[in-house]
């Protein structure tokens, strides 16, 4: 089975759990429970605010030896997003 990304934040998405939720309930197949709850995004940012946000928390939590690295990697892959597909910000 092909991994599911958060079509947001680009977690990977592989329990029950990690899935955000519609707001009847059911489970949204496109976004994590992190990025959307209750029918909606958790938060409205920019593409750029949610990189430097997934930038952080990742090196917080020890994800990223190379934080510029990440960066990168990050702008590289989110617009091939979802939600940014659209977005030029």
């Amino acid at each position: 089975m092909a991994e599911v990304y958060c079509q947001s934040c680009g977690m990977p998405m592989r329990e029950e759990k990690d899935f955000g939720r519609n707001a009847d309930g059911s489970r949204n197949e496109d976004y994590c429970c992190y990025c959307w709850k209750d029918g909606a995004f958790t938060a409205e940012m920019s593409m750029q605010q949610m990189i430097d946000f997934c930038v952080q928390l990742g090196q917080k939590e020890g994800f990223y030896p190379d934080p510029e690295k990440a960066r990168r990697e990050m702008q590289a892959f989110f617009p091939s997003l979802k939600r940014w597909k659209q977005s030029k910000s």
